[in-house]
């Protein structure tokens, strides 16, 4: 069994330093990874991006990330990833990555995600070339997840999981107004996950949406974003009964 530990939307600032270590410090007794759904920071700014470093630096178990909006809003995502990445957290956008726990290797492919909507209420790739470029921002974004998750076909995994930001299915949007749902997700993320395979899609962003999801394909799909959620983490057991 192997136990995965999720959190999105934490959107740390200089006055909430400290807010999460105490919890994160206990994952060992519960938890063989930690994965962080973006939206990490209030405003992506490199300050915001130390504080979120400072709290999941030297933590006794892998930390796996995407940045979300909020971690873009400053236009500086490059340096927002590599302060995080210099704490020891491998943030993915378009990639994979493996981690070796107790229970088996877990294989993590990783993006933001970006909107468009859900199956008969989705954007189109047609008209203005702005608006064919927000299609395009998506269909890229879930291409990457799809060839993240492919490559780990190659990686011997007891377990693959999707991590975004956006949502990947309407499901977990239940409680947000259905005017916003096509700039949460998109069902081209669920199309990568259900094509490319997977044991749990992950993601945050929706605050007033639903913890529980499923793809059209079957795949769990959980909204673990912090104001759902109402905790540190949650954790999800794969390979249980």
């Amino acid at each position: 069994m192997i136990r995965v530990a999720a959190v999105g939307d934490i959107h740390m600032g200089p006055d909430s330093q400290g807010l999460l270590r105490p919890a994160f410090e206990t994952l060992p007794d519960c938890a063989d990874l930690l994965l962080l759904a973006g939206d990490l920071t209030r405003h992506g700014t490199v300050e915001e991006a130390r504080v979120v470093a400072r709290e999941v630096r030297g933590l006794p178990v892998p930390v796996v990330a995407v940045l979300g909006n909020h971690d873009h809003h400053d236009e500086r995502p490059e340096e927002v990833t590599a302060v995080l990445r210099d704490a020891g957290v491998t943030v993915l956008e378009g990639e994979a990555a493996v981690v070796e726990c107790a229970g088996g290797r877990v294989g993590i492919a990783g993006t933001k995600g970006f909107g468009g909507g859900f199956v008969g209420r989705s954007a189109g790739e047609f008209g203005e070339p702005v608006m064919k470029e927000f299609v395009r921002t998506t269909r890229r974004s879930a291409d990457s997840l799809h060839a993240a998750l492919k490559e780990l076909d190659q990686e011997d995994c007891a377990a693959r999981v999707a991590l975004t930001h956006f949502s990947p299915v309407a499901d977990t949007l239940a409680g947000e107004p259905p005017e916003i749902h096509p700039f949460l997700g998109s069902y081209l993320l669920a199309e990568a996950i259900d094509t490319a395979g997977a044991d749990l899609a992950v993601h945050g962003h929706a605050h007033l949406g639903s913890e529980h999801g499923m793809t059209a394909g079957g795949v769990r799909v959980r909204n673990v974003a912090q104001p759902v959620i109402r905790r540190a983490f949650n954790v999800y057991r794969l390979g249980a009964d």
